[in-house]
């Protein structure tokens, strides 16, 4: 092995220990999600998440319920108008917590659960750093772009969900109640990528070497990273509707449910939340496609061959074009149209996962044996 190579060997080693690294850092960030919703009693999600309910219950105090029931009676009775006063309205978030007083003890909460989401939030940061040293390395031990096979899409693409998250933080989005599902999602994809689609470092097939691998390859993660984000959004949506529904009716969720569920945003934001970055990264999903057909024709000599990955992607794109689409026209929103979003997702990673091992073509370049 001569020096050059050796050297190449030595980065890529030192990524992997990197990447290692990052998932210690990240576990350490998943607990500090856990304190902060497990510790804070009313914590910042908690607080973002009652202002932004538009299922309120609007209750009256007893004793202006009274008097106002008094003065209608009276009034009838003399045959006269009563004038009576405005009452007062005590309203409570379908979110909000009746045993969780106001005053010191829950100020006390707030800045606990603070305190915890801060130091999550940072380790959050710190893992990211970590994760993308170990990616840039990665690239650097074979001198080009770091996803030429499954481990490396996959590394890649969890670094990039998480900096599409941070930036949501940065550009001071209510985007908090992300972190713990995210990091959670995060960890297990990267012990999958060291564990089984783990693959030494090495050149590119002739077929894959073209600047198109920068242009299609890059597009499609950072596509799927952002529509997994919308996933998280749908997936959360549906629980809190649910959540929801169940105080509109009178029926006290379980307690775990409570202590969960209230710290999410509305119903309504988060199925808004999802709305939007599914519909913003639909024509950039649909260039991916476009962006891999021209790949084809360089490559292989035709656009279009209905090999199982451009199938799936194909299938991929019509799943969200008829969510869009039923969103649009047909009025779907809710529970239907999150059932709609699950399912294109859910071609999303089978056109990742399941074409790649269930299947054989021309993109078969996961680089597991």
């Amino acid at each position: 092995m001569n020096l050059a190579a050796a050297n190449n060997q030595s980065l890529a080693d030192f990524s992997t220990v990197l990447i290692y690294s990052a998932m210690a850092v990240y576990v350490l960030a998943f607990l500090g999600h856990i304190a902060e919703w497990t510790f804070g009693s009313r914590s910042k999600v908690a607080r973002t998440a009652s202002a932004l309910s538009p299922r309120r219950r609007s209750v009256v105090a007893p004793e202006v319920r009274a008097k106002a029931t008094a003065g209608a009676a009276g009034a009838e009775q003399g045959g006269g108008t009563a004038v009576l006063d405005r009452p007062k309205v005590v309203t409570r978030s379908a979110g909000a917590r009746p045993d969780v007083p106001d005053g010191p003890g829950a100020a006390a909460g707030d800045a606990q659960g603070d305190l915890y989401g801060t130091i999550a939030l940072a380790l959050t940061v710190l893992a990211f750093l970590v994760h993308a040293a170990g990616v840039l390395t990665r690239a650097l031990s074979v001198q080009r772009v770091p996803w030429a096979n499954m481990y490396e899409f996959s590394t890649t693409f969890s670094m990039v969900a998480v900096a599409s998250y941070l930036g949501f933080v940065v550009a001071k989005k209510n985007v908090r109640w992300i972190g713990l599902p995210l990091v959670t999602t995060v960890l297990l994809d990267l012990g999958l990528a060291t564990t089984v689609l783990y693959a030494e470092s090495d050149q590119l097939p002739p077929a894959l070497d073209s600047y198109w691998l920068v242009i299609h390859v890059s597009l499609a993660i950072f596509c799927g990273a952002l529509l997994y984000l919308g996933t998280v959004g749908t997936v959360l949506y549906l629980f809190r509707d649910r959540y929801e529904v169940k105080l509109e009716e009178g029926r006290q969720p379980g307690a775990f449910a409570t202590s969960v569920l209230e710290r999410l945003p509305s119903a309504a934001s988060l199925d808004k939340f999802a709305y939007r970055i599914n519909a913003a990264v639909f024509p950039f999903w649909t260039f991916t496609i476009v962006a891999g057909a021209i790949w084809a024709e360089s490559a292989w000599g035709r656009y279009w061959g209905w090999d199982p990955k451009e199938v799936w992607s194909f299938i991929t794109w019509a799943a969200y074009a008829c969510y869009l689409h039923a969103r649009a026209t047909a009025g779907w929103k809710g529970r239907k149209a999150a059932y709609l979003a699950l399912a294109a997702f859910s071609c999303y990673l089978f056109n990742y996962y399941g074409v790649n091992f269930l299947f054989s073509g021309q993109h078969s370049y996961a680089g597991v044996d």
